[in-house]
């Protein structure tokens, strides 16, 4: 019997393959506007921008305003090529030349006027050590050794937070979450399911793993009833500036969290793995009353394939998270994957408000 003649499955056309490998180019060269995009933030692009009336030209405008060496003018033209046809920023054309504006995505950037802006989250996310820890993973994957490990401990030889706290990572990173905190709790106090969510707080929380109190501080203002208290680890606490409106506590989340109305958990658990969560949930379990008095842990998290996802930025974002995350043993989840840990940890109820950013608010009910 003659053998069966199997497809080729691999075969393309001529065009096929000319644009599959644009594809795969474009994937290759990803990282470039990453890295254009912290460059323009380093160099203080868009607060350029904006101190020129929110547009400015190349020679006259940008390079006098950051400095530019006059032999990179032309390079600074093509960064600026990278980052608009990014739509980082817009570009125009008129009488005198090339003129670059602001997109919504670069006003996040400016920082004047006091405003909340995310550019030390650039500095962070964009960073030598979590893109060094990435190039682990092949070992990560494969050796024994390196399994026991997270990546970022592979690459680096100690981890994360081992680093952070031996040095000045720590402040770039305690900088980059209070921006993160400032921005994202302006944004979602002003969305009408967030000031619910934080108004109906009967008069007590306690955010946990809160920094130098970024988030409380923003409650706090938004709700003058909500008596705020921060716990984070010795060295965060002793650092954090004066807030009046605020109470410090040093502490570890998984030996105690002070009793409150509401427990609040901002970006915080997808730090941990699932048993190190159940841990974390529990003790805040103990620290508030029960449903009929009141008493909900509050998360903020990224939900992977939440409804609230919008095209395929969203999603994307929310998976690249999710690889990010891997460089310190970190996970984004699936619904299902947070509702196992909620009950594990002792809940029995809970409900998820999508909001318009890339995170949602989970309230757990005891």
């Amino acid at each position: 019997m003659a053998a069966l003649i199997q497809p080729d499955e691999l075969a393309m056309s001529a065009d096929e393959l000319l644009q599959a490998q644009v594809e795969l180019y474009h994937h290759c060269f990803a990282f470039v506007k990453s890295l254009a995009l912290k460059a323009a933030t380093d160099l203080g692009i868009p607060d350029a921008i904006h101190r020129r009336g929110g547009a400015a030209t190349l020679s006259d405008d940008l390079a006098a305003e950051t400095g530019i060496h006059p032999t990179k003018l032309s390079s600074l033209r093509r960064l600026m090529r990278v980052l608009t046809t990014s739509s980082i920023f817009s570009i125009v054309d008129d009488a005198g030349g090339a003129v670059y504006k602001l997109t919504r995505v670069s006003r996040l950037l400016v920082g004047a006027g006091g405003r909340a802006h995310l550019s030390p989250a650039v500095g962070a996310f964009v960073s030598p050590f979590p893109v060094a820890a990435l190039f682990s993973m092949h070992e990560w994957f494969t050796d024994e050794r390196a399994a026991a490990m997270s990546l970022f401990e592979v690459a680096h030889g100690r981890t994360l937070w081992e680093v952070t706290a031996a040095g000045r990572g720590d402040q770039i990173f305690n900088t980059a979450m209070a921006a993160d905190s400032r921005f994202t709790m302006e944004s979602l106090l002003r969305e009408e399911c967030g000031g619910a969510v934080f108004g109906a707080v009967r008069g007590s929380l306690v955010d946990v793993g809160g920094g130098h109190g970024a988030t409380a501080s923003a409650i706090a203002r938004a709700f003058p009833h909500v008596k705020c208290t921060v716990l984070d680890l010795p060295h965060v606490v002793a650092e954090a500036p004066v807030d009046d409106t605020l109470t410090f506590v040093a502490g570890d989340m998984f030996d105690h969290i002070p009793p409150a109305d509401a427990v609040l958990l901002k970006w915080i658990l997808h730090e941990w793995n699932h048993e190190d969560c159940v841990k974390i949930l529990r003790r805040c379990k103990e620290a508030i009353p029960t449903q009929d008095e009141g008493g909900k842990v509050i998360i903020i998290e990224t939900i992977i394939g939440s409804p609230g996802s919008q095209g395929i930025v969203s999603t994307e974002n929310e998976v690249l998270l999710d690889g990010f995350m891997m460089c310190m043993d970190g996970i984004e989840r699936e619904d299902q994957e947070w509702s196992k840990i909620f009950f594990e940890a002792g809940f029995t109820d809970y409900k998820i408000t999508t909001t318009t950013g890339f995170r949602s608010i989970i309230e757990l009910y005891p």
